[in-house]
């Protein structure tokens, strides 16, 4: 009776592949929930036979919940229901010696796979700007995620013999620390799985009896070859996905995995979830305006019986600091209505946009979160937490051997390091082991090897303690012993204090791993607790509570609010960089993810574009984004001043089509990075070009002046006071904080997005 009709197929399918196409706010999880149920109450299916793998733990958590609430916390307990990094995680520590690692295998993050492969490249006298250790990482990831080993690789111009040996040396030095990265937690299981010769792929195979995968529009090479494997036996696999939601090809995801699978298994059924339960009448059709026109996609059509809403408002703004404004403006009207500010999220295409918006929310005194900005576990103090915990748990890891060695200061210089590194590289060995051998028979010092002794004799005393004491305890210990907290307690600063502060967070963290442990009848344990913070991603980090949310349109794949302000929407923004560089498959998908921004919004979405931008130290002329040109007259108004508004013939108000006479935004120059949201600085390609066009912008800006909101009258020293609400042809709107006398008197004031500005007085009006 909860279910429509295209949901009770998907639902009631059990036997044989099937593919669930599922329309942006079409009841996805509430489908594979309820199969799950169907094959565990109707079909008497083991819990223990089901897996069902999603892409972050936050969509694993809500399907445990509502599992549990039909079929019962005992019976999900012995479900197989994850990520897919999880789930291959726990069954690597099954099946670690087969691949030739121990069960206390740690997880390497991007921090210290770079740290690992930047020894490697110093070790072979490499020049790091040859050989930058991110790109080469990139590079080495992207063939791990197409399944490659080093001795797999073809040699081209991104991959030359030098990088190779650089990969070979990766692998091999991992697994001399008994570590893994990301990739390898899904590349060793999917190889065993595949494995037709080994008896232990023979037993994974047959593991499961049905298998569920969650978004598998975002399935790389390795993930569908490894469903493929253990579906292989019965083949009773269903996917779920949505081809028009297919973001990130950037990281290995292929949508050609959704959109063949039928030409892959044969046979299998389709069915599509086209209704929308999610969205007003006109967000739904905004968003299918947009995606309607994109090529190669599954033919479906997003509907919705909810009620038309408030229209979509297209606001044309001046820049980026009048957009802030803006945002932030309508934001505190909307919390002032009643609206929850954890309900109200503001989208950008790229992160470096994030800083003005920022600037504006502090200066308004509205609280934010970033989502996707420095995680809590990336912190210094709780990275050298972790690091003293992961080499009690694994003396082989040299990442984090290396991070405490000397932290806090112990005497162990530099130059003692470096004859140890020297020293494991030789033997071959990890850098424990190397240590180990040089407090008794090196050519160091008597002073170094001292103090290497009382270092090894702490992590022994460490390691030993860890058989009878708790995570909690003993890294409570381990803070303690290594005099982490006398370090920061002596240092006595606002710095020392915030980090102290930390610390007790994730004490506390570990506090509420163990009352979880137990209360799912399980032993708490330090590997395991290192796995689960390994493991977390952006979107888990995402926080109920009284802040608006500030994140990429990336960062917000897979969660959905009552208010969306999606900013930037601008050629060569959103789409980034335009049709110069980019490639039609990367243009397609930049259509999608206009698509998913959409689709994030309940009942209210806004979105802006500027006339001209500064961003990376360059200012430019804007023009609308084309996918803007795409949103339905009939759903959509369009909000704004006549400067940086389309022309009077627009379609929003004579039915014609938009045209734009400003020029055509200039190109960055192309670069290698791991995330497309992710942009440090950028250049032009001409200097000089671009310093005019930045001078032009300017120009322009300070011509436009908008008084609507303010008396047609001069400021004067009396109509002036702190707390006053003045306006600035340059900065906008403004609050005011001293007056100096002068001639003519100077005013501090400020200003959404720009902060304490110093002014003339005549150079204000007033409200």
């Amino acid at each position: 009776m909860q279910l429509n009709p295209a949901q009770q197929r998907a639902v009631l399918h059990t036997e044989g592949p099937l593919v669930v196409f599922a329309g942006a706010g079409s009841g996805k999880t509430r489908v594979i929930t309820y199969r799950v149920a169907n094959l565990l109450a109707n079909q008497h299916v083991p819990p223990y036979r089901i897996l069902a793998v999603t892409f972050t733990n936050k969509a694993a958590q809500e399907m445990r919940e509502r599992l549990t609430h039909l079929a019962g916390e005992g019976i999900v307990g012995d479900l197989w229901v994850g990520t897919f990094h999880s789930v291959c995680c726990r069954l690597l520590r099954r099946y670690h010696e087969h691949v030739g690692l121990g069960r206390n295998f740690v997880i390497y993050d991007d921090s210290d796979q770079k740290a690992l492969l930047g020894r490697i490249i110093k070790n072979r006298d490499l020049d790091e700007r040859a050989y930058p250790p991110k790109q080469v990482l990139g590079r080495i990831h992207r063939q791990k995620q197409e399944g490659r080993r080093p001795s797999e690789v073809s040699l081209g111009t991104s991959f030359d013999e030098t990088t190779l040996e650089l990969f070979q040396d990766y692998e091999k030095a991992l697994l001399n620390a008994n570590a893994v990265d990301f990739d390898d937690l899904i590349l060793h299981v999917m190889r065993l799985a595949e494995d037709r010769t080994n008896p232990a792929g023979a037993e994974l195979r047959d593991r499961f009896d049905y298998l569920l995968v969650d978004e598998f529009q975002d399935t790389n090479a390795i993930q569908y070859r490894l469903v493929r494997a253990l579906a292989y036996r019965t083949r009773n696999l269903c996917v779920v996905g949505d081809d028009d939601q297919s973001i990130y090809s950037w990281r290995g995801a292929d949508v050609r995995n959704i959109r063949g699978f039928r030409s892959d298994f044969a046979g299998a059924e389709i069915v599509k979830l086209e209704q929308n339960y999610r969205s007003t009448s006109n967000i739904v059709g905004a968003a299918l305006g947009v995606i309607s026109t994109a090529k190669d996609r599954e033919p479906k059509r997003l509907w919705t019986e909810a009620d038309a809403g408030a229209k979509v408002r297209i606001n044309a703004v001046r820049d980026e600091r009048d957009e802030a404004y803006k945002v932030v403006q309508s934001v505190n009207a909307e919390i002032a209505t009643g609206t929850a500010a954890d309900q109200i999220a503001v989208f950008y295409r790229v992160n470096a946009q994030s800083r003005v918006l920022e600037e504006a929310f502090r200066t308004a005194g509205v609280g934010y979160q970033i989502v996707g900005g420095m995680r809590f576990f990336e912190r210094a103090e709780i990275k050298d937490a972790l690091s003293y915990l992961r080499l009690v748990e694994n003396p082989a890891s040299d990442a984090d051997l290396l991070r405490v060695v000397n932290t806090p200061t112990r005497g162990i210089g530099g130059k003692t390091v470096q004859t140890l590194l020297d020293s494991a590289f030789a033997q071959g060995s990890s850098l424990w082991s190397a240590l180990c051998a040089s407090v008794t028979g090196s050519t160091l010092s008597s002073g170094a090897k001292k103090k290497l002794l009382a270092f090894k004799e702490l992590i022994e005393q460490l390691r030993s303690a860890a058989t009878t004491m708790g995570p909690k305890r003993l890294a409570e210990a381990a803070l303690q012993d290594s005099g982490y907290f006398k370090m920061l307690k002596d240092a006595d600063n606002a710095e020392a204090d915030a980090r102290l502060e930390n610390l007790a967070e994730f004490l506390g963290s570990l506090e509420e791993y163990e009352i979880e442990a137990a209360a799912s009848d399980e032993s708490p344990s330090v590997s395991a607790y290192l796995e689960r913070v390994s493991l977390v991603a952006d979107i888990d980090g995402v926080q109920e509570g009284s802040n608006v949310l500030l994140m990429t349109v990336h960062a917000a794949k897979g969660l959905e609010f009552e208010s969306v302000y999606l900013t930037g929407m601008e050629e060569e923004m959103f789409p980034y960089r335009g049709l110069d560089g980019k490639s039609p498959d990367e243009m397609e998908e930049e259509r999608r993810l206009a698509y998913v921004a959409i689709t994030r919004a309940r009942k209210r979405l806004q979105i802006f574009h500027a006339s001209t931008r500064t961003i990376f130290g360059q200012t430019r002329y804007q023009r609308p984004s084309r996918f803007l040109q795409d949103i339905p007259d009939e759903v959509a108004e369009q909000l704004g001043n006549p400067w940086s508004s389309p022309p009077a013939s627009s379609p929003r108000t004579a039915g014609s089509t938009w045209s734009y006479s400003r020029r055509t935004p200039k190109r960055y120059d192309e670069f290698d990075q791991s995330s497309p949201d992710d942009f440090g600085q950028e250049y032009f390609t001409s200097p000089s070009r671009a310093a005019r066009g930045a001078r032009e912008g300017a120009d322009v800006a300070e011509r436009h002046i908008d008084y609507d909101a303010f008396d047609d009258v001069a400021a004067t020293p009396t109509r002036v006071r702190p707390g006053a609400i003045v306006f600035h042809e340059r900065f906008g709107q403004g609050k005011v904080q001293s007056v100096a006398p002068g001639e003519p008197p100077k005013v501090t004031a400020r200003f959404a997005g720009w902060g304490e500005r110093k002014v003339l007085l005549t150079s204000l009006r007033v409200r």
